[in-house]
């Protein structure tokens, strides 16, 4: 048995275990993709895993067969959600969201999430490649991670699941901050209106799961650097 067939049969065990029977966040049944629905990797030229609701990519409806690029803007109206992929990252975009990616015809270079909640995984860089995130509060430089943002007008919520993340606030010069994670160590709050240097706050760990991250971390042929049980001792290299 390979490393990542280990991977998606203990994703299979946590799942169960867990009791992850119900339609979640994201829209579809956590046993349903555990029981062989977890793709090794998306086939070249598919670019959605999975959707529910009304998701539109560039204006338009979207259906399993959207192509989404490194220009597109796609949204999620209320209750809807997508899983996806462009190149080697991969998201999953939870209901009532908007974002825009920005990027050559190869790569992402950049995402600006106008609104919403968007998990993350980005595949690793060159240092020509490096890849900017933007919110209405906050600019964050990414280097081979995963993430999980939530932006609305007044803060943005951003959880560096594993890897580097550079924070900054769009609003404040003083208040950035650096974060290097091995496995949900340091969300913050990134506020607009608070005094100079007060604008990063800590946060706790919201609205995200390991399992949601092993699973878009699939879609592009990787796995997690950390064992899904969650114990801080079992972490494997990651394979970016």
């Amino acid at each position: 048995m390979d490393e990542f067939d280990k991977q998606r049969r203990n994703f299979l065990i946590k799942a169960l275990s867990s009791g992850l029977y119900a339609i979640g966040a994201t829209g579809f049944s956590l046993p349903v993709m555990a029981m062989g629905q977890i793709p090794r990797e998306l086939t070249p030229g598919k670019s959605i895993y999975k959707l529910n609701g009304t998701v539109k990519v560039d204006k338009t409806l979207a259906t399993l067969d959207t192509k989404i690029t490194p220009h597109s803007t796609i949204e999620t109206g209320p209750d809807s959600s997508i899983v996806f992929a462009v190149n080697k990252d991969a998201f999953i975009m939870r209901s009532s969201s908007k974002l825009e990616l920005q990027g050559s015809d190869v790569i992402l270079t950049g995402l600006r999430l106008i609104t919403g909640k968007l998990l993350s995984v980005f595949g690793k860089r060159q240092k020509e490649e490096r890849l900017g995130v933007t919110t209405v509060t906050a600019t964050i430089g990414i280097r081979g991670t995963g993430m999980y943002l939530e932006s609305d007008p007044e803060q943005t919520y951003i959880c560096t699941c594993y890897g580097t993340a550079d924070l900054a606030s769009t609003t404040d010069a003083q208040s950035k901050e650096t974060v290097i994670t091995e496995h949900h160590d340091a969300p913050r709050y990134i506020l607009a209106k608070e005094e100079a240097g007060k604008n990063i706050r800590l946060a706790p760990v919201i609205n995200h799961t390991d399992e949601e991250l092993e699973l878009i971390e699939s879609l592009v042929g990787r796995t997690v650097p950390f064992a899904l049980t969650g114990d801080y001792g079992s972490m494997r290299k990651p394979k970016y």
